[in-house]
């Protein structure tokens, strides 16, 4: 292989990925932006504490304004109350002991006990670690620095240089394209369903083969069960996603669009967990069954229902490429693939009279169970098509 080979591979990539940053709301174009906006957080707070204030430890503020620069504005601003309450906390520990004992070894060690509870502290969240952290920091000011008045002076500084960093870094992710998040709810759902696609897919190529060993019975409950983390981050972006509304001032300018609000989104991704709970159901009956040296299938009904799980899985490749500009088309999509499935369920129950039928109430044999997990994951399936067409609809007619 010629070194112009990889080269060639590298630039591509590199291609791609800039295309995918001038998309709005892409997550390459929100790394580019959270880097420009923390640099310029950083710049700023470091001009203010150094050339403004002339402070003696001005890096102070653009350490604090870098951490302020959150996912949501909303989570900035909270963040930064917490972050300023730790610091207090912190230096007020400090100087209480520091003036009251001086600052020696046991008064250090009493310091590291009290802020390192302090810090356990619900209130104080992801913050609390900056307890003792100021703490720290505070203290050796405090040595360094010399009288009542300078080493009072010296602890006030570090409070003013955080508040400057917490509040310009606030101030600029308020200010300069405040972030909202709709695009990644649309990439967690996608993800999700692409999951679920591929899984929905293996097993109906296996099931219209008849070829149901228990490795892969087995491969396809682990995948299933692995589908539980993948809804959790789908619920986690939705969380997001409403936060980024909270304190920002791009929603007034997008009011009419339909990412302003996040109802149908939060809908869709607990059908979905729903569905991926089904899926689970039957990949763990399945397996069960493919372990079971008693079994004897019914190729028919194994061919049919392989049939429903690709109809199903037509679904969740439609879901996995969500996109609000073409959310119209989407749902002409999803509805065509749930009637499909739809007929492929009521299928499952037709088999030529010259055939023997599935014991359905054999409790034995997985065929009843397996049926009612197919009826529970089309009425999951349509409920979530209808979700899109639903919104689809609503938004029509704004």
């Amino acid at each position: 292989m010629s070194l112009a080979e990889p080269l060639s591979r590298r630039a591509q990539a590199t291609h791609a990925w800039l295309g995918r940053a001038r998309r709005s709301g892409s997550h390459e174009q929100n790394l580019i932006l959270g880097i420009v906006k923390s640099a310029l957080a950083a710049t700023l707070s470091w001009y203010v504490a150094h050339d403004v204030l002339a402070a003696e430890a001005p890096a102070f503020a653009p350490f604090t304004a870098v951490l302020m620069m959150q996912v949501t504005v909303y989570r900035s601003a909270v963040q930064s109350l917490r972050y300023i309450g730790a610091v207090l906390l912190g230096i007020a520990v400090q100087a209480f002991l520091a003036f009251a004992a001086g600052p020696d070894v046991l008064t250090f060690a009493l310091v590291s006990l009290i802020t390192l509870v302090i810090a356990r502290w619900r209130f104080l969240g992801e913050q609390g670690a900056q307890v003792p952290t100021a703490a720290f920091f505070a203290f050796s000011v405090f040595l360094t620095s010399s009288g009542f008045d300078g080493r009072l002076m010296a602890l006030g500084e570090i409070v003013l240089l955080v508040a400057i960093g917490c509040a310009v870094g606030t101030i600029i992710n308020l200010v300069f394209f405040p972030p909202m998040r709709h695009r990644s709810v649309e990439w967690a759902i996608g993800a999700l369903s692409h999951s679920m696609c591929d899984l929905l897919g293996d097993v109906s190529r296996q099931m219209a083969a008849g070829d149901l060993d228990e490795s892969s019975t087995e491969a396809w409950r682990r995948r299933a069960d692995a589908l539980d983390s993948e809804v959790e981050q789908a619920r986690a972006s939705i969380r997001t996603a409403w936060e980024s509304l909270l304190f920002n001032p791009s929603r007034l300018l997008t009011k009419h669009r339909p990412h302003t609000t996040f109802e149908g989104y939060e809908q869709l991704v607990e059908a979905l967990g729903r569905v991926a709970s089904q899926v689970g159901s039957m990949a763990r009956a399945l397996h069960l069954w493919a372990d079971d040296d008693r079994r004897a299938p019914h190729q028919e009904f194994l061919a049919r229902y392989g049939e429903l799980m690709d109809s199903l899985g037509e679904i969740t490749r439609t879901l996995s490429q969500l996109d609000e500009d073409h959310l119209s088309d989407q749902a002409v999509r999803l509805c065509r693939s749930a009637e499909g499935a739809r007929e492929c369920t009521e299928a499952l129950t037709r088999i030529p009279s010259q055939d023997d039928p599935p014991p359905f109430d054999d409790l034995t044999q997985p065929y009843g169970v397996l049926l009612i997990e197919a009826q529970r994951l089309m009425d999951e399936m349509q409920y979530s098509c209808d979700i899109v067409k639903y919104y689809v609809d609503e938004r029509d007619r704004r």
